[in-house]
Formats: C-alpha cells, sequence, structure tokens
C-alpha cells in the first residue's frame, strides 16, 4: 500500500525521541524508585478558580461548536494581553488553537513549503524540525553556541540564511537551555530577518517563567511587526498542559489567510476551556509566580549540588523547566550518560541530542519535582559520573 510522503518524513522525529522517557515510565509503573526529570509537565495544579470557571462553563452548557477563530471573550483577552505590548493590537490579529503545538503547526503549514527552508536554532525543542519537515520545508541550523550562552548571534543567522530560506523560527525563553534573547539582540537578528524578507515564528510559551532581568520579544519590535507571529499558550504559565490551550498573534492579513487552514484542521476549541483560557488571561492568577520561584530555585540547588562533581558542569537557566549538565568529560555522549544513568541509577533525564547536534554532550534535567528528588538526583549523577571518569581512566 502507498503512504503520502508526510510518513516517511515524520517517520523519526515522533516518539522515538522521547524513548528514554517512555522506559523511565514503563519502569516506574513496574515499582522501581525512578526520579523522573524528562518533561516539562508542572508539579503544580492549575489554579482553584481556572478549575472552578471550566466547570460552571459546562453546567451552563459551554460544550457546543464554536467558531474557527476563537470565542469572543477569550479572543479579547488575548487582544488585550498583546495590547499591552503593541498599541496596534485587535481581535483580528489573534487565533485561538489547542495548545502551542498545534499553533505551531498550523502557523508553518501557512508560511513554508516543499523546498523552502526554515531557519531555526540548534538545540531546539524536541518537536520544531517535525513541524518544518511536515510542510515540506527542511530546517536550516543555526548553532547556539554554549560560549554564546545558547542565544542565537545575528552573525551565526546571517551566515547560514539562503535564498530558499522562508521563516525564522525563534524560542525565547529557550527550551532547552533556559536562554533569553534581550531586545538588542531581537533587534540585530531582526534586522537579518528583514534583509533576507524572512517570517519570524517565536515560540513564547515560557513568557512568565523569567527568572530575573527583562523579557523581550520581536512581537513588541514596532520594525519587526509585519514580519512576526507568536504562539503560546497556558499550559506552562498557568500549569495546565492537559487542556490544550494556545493561540497565534500575528499581523491581521496572516491570520485571516491562516483561518481556512485552522478551520479545514479544527473548526475550534471547546467552549468551556476558551472561557477558562479567558478568566486565566483577564484575573490575578498566581500561578506562575510560584513556578519561577521554585524553578530558580531548583536550578541553584542543581548548581550548588554539582559544583564539585568530577566529569560534570550544570549551565544555570535563566527561565523555564530544565536545566542543561554537560557530561562531556566523563567520555560518553549524553546520550550514553542517560541511559546509564537510568538504569544504574534510576534518573531519567533527557539525552541532550533529542535537540539537537549542539547539545549531543548534555543532559537536560526537568525542574518540575520536589527539592528533595532535585537533590537524590543531583547526588545519583555525581555518583553516575565518578564510575563513568573510573572507567574512562582503566580504558586509558
Amino acid at each position: 500500500m502507498r503512504y503520502a510522503s508526510i510518513t516517511s518524513r515524520l517517520a523519526d522525529l515522533g516518539s522515538g525521541k522521547w524513548s528514554l522517557h517512555i522506559r523511565a515510565r514503563q519502569l516506574k509503573a513496574s515499582g522501581a524508585n525512578v526520579i523522573e526529570l524528562t518533561i516539562g509537565e508542572p508539579d503544580l495544579p492549575p489554579d482553584r478558580a481556572l478549575l472552578d470557571e471550566c466547570q460552571r462553563a459546562m453546567d451552563t452548557g459551554r460544550y457546543r461548536y464554536s467558531n474557527g477563530r476563537g470565542e469572543p471573550a477569550v479572543l479579547a483577552a488575548l487582544a488585550e494581553k498583546y495590547r499591552r505590548r503593541r498599541a496596534d493590537v485587535t481581535k483580528e490579529n489573534v487565533l485561538c488553537f489547542p495548545g502551542t503545538q498545534t499553533a505551531l503547526f498550523a502557523v508553518m503549514l501557512g508560511l513554508a513549503e516543499a523546498g523552502d527552508g526554515v531557519v531555526v536554532g540548534d538545540p531546539l525543542y524536541a518537536t520544531y524540525e517535525g513541524v518544518i519537515r511536515a510542510t515540506g520545508a527542511h530546517p536550516v541550523f543555526v548553532p547556539l553556541r554554549p560560549s554564546s550562552g545558547f542565544r542565537m548571534r545575528a552573525e551565526d543567522l546571517e551566515s547560514v540564511v539562503t535564498p530558499e530560506c522562508r521563516v525564522l523560527l525563534l524560542n525565547t525563553p529557550h527550551n532547552p537551555t533556559g536562554a533569553v534573547l534581550t531586545a538588542a539582540e531581537i533587534a540585530a537578528i531582526g534586522k537579518v530577518a528583514r534583509r533576507h524578507d524572512l517570517w519570524i515564528v517565536c515560540d513564547e510559551v515560557y513568557e512568565e517563567l523569567v527568572f530575573g532581568g527583562t523579557f523581550a520579544s520581536p512581537f513588541d519590535n514596532p520594525d519587526l511587526a509585519e514580519r512576526t507571529v507568536v504562539v503560546s499558550s497556558i499550559s506552562k504559565s498557568h500549569a495546565a498542559p492537559g487542556f490544550r490551550s494556545g493561540w497565534a498573534v500575528g499581523p491581521a492579513e496572516f491570520t485571516r489567510r491562516l483561518l481556512p487552514v485552522s478551520e479545514t484542521m479544527l473548526f475550534g476549541q471547546q467552549p468551556f476551556i476558551a472561557d477558562m483560557t479567558a478568566y486565566a488571561l483577564t484575573h490575578d492568577i498566581d500561578t506562575a509566580r510560584q513556578m519561577r520561584e521554585a524553578y530558580s530555585r531548583r536550578a541553584g540547588l542543581i548548581v550548588d549540588s554539582l559544583a564539585c562533581a568530577a566529569g560534570v558542569k550544570v549551565l544555570r537557566p535563566e527561565a523555564g523547566m530544565f536545566a542543561l549538565i554537560d557530561v562531556s568529560d566523563t567520555g560518553l555522549s549524553g546520550e550514553a550518560f542517560a541511559w546509564t544513568l537510568l538504569e544504574e541509577e534510576g534518573v531519567a533525564a533527557m539525552p541532550g541530542s533529542s535537540f539537537g547536534r549542539q547539545a549531543e554532550g548534555f543532559l537536560r534535567v526537568s525542574l518540575t519535582v520536589p527539592d528533595q528528588d532535585i537533590d537524590e538526583a543531583c547526588r545519583r549523577i555525581a555518583a553516575t559520573a565518578e564510575r563513568c571518569l573510573r572507567r574512562k581512566e582503566r580504558c586509558a
């Protein structure tokens, strides 16, 4: 039987990247003592008021068909949120989707096609390559270097852009590194995008989880307004990943053109979830502050706990739910170290290779577990690194 080419393009870009996480879940289900540091699933529940609003909406019949763009209340709330960042935003600039991932898929489908290049930093979130290749386009990687704090540099971007490039996919704050672009860095990147007539798609799902300093976005730069699309959701900001409530915000012509694509895929968000999202965006919910404090503290715990451990170096994140640990001095790749850590110590951490070539010598560890689990995981990571170093010395 014949299959569409998309099934081949995405064959190795789905759950295969999460094979260690899947194995860890299997071990936990069988009763093994596994500390799970693999995925960015908030350890706080959503605020009770959000759950009450969702229930209220269902109780009053808000479970019928929606429309393709989004429910009026959530469109108004999103327009107001982004109007605080740029005065010209209206509901015509907004499209609602079930989560950031769906928004990103639809946006990329509307901007890139076969033969096009989509420029993206390496390391990158694990689904980005699949989202790009699903359109028939191909990724063009910009190395994000540890020496530059894993921030994209305008000169590195300039060096990889080719005539077929159509889109620049940014992520700030960045997953997996926790790097946050400054306004000056974005302005320099934007000049390159303007020179090569690139769309800028910016994934800002960690916007409210910056530990210190100021969040900056190409969306807020008037010189980039005509070419910038933001995707985001309440998954991280409000600890509500399972509700799948996201959006895209961009030029009015862009949303008008993308609307039929969205309607063909989805035709609307669940009204009761839209009502909960509107409530989240228009009320003072404390969840993001609690998570910022917890994740920043836990990042500090990892830095302190592994400061004297041989063979590992922690890169302290500036935002988000993750920290990177450089394990290259142990003589193992991040992939090999991650599997050794799981098999010998029962700690599940994502291999850096799941996020690109530039992260191959790293582990990505989640900050979304209790402090005592962070401490214990660090003890086990240090023990694994020490054993690996001894094995390396014996083989030298």
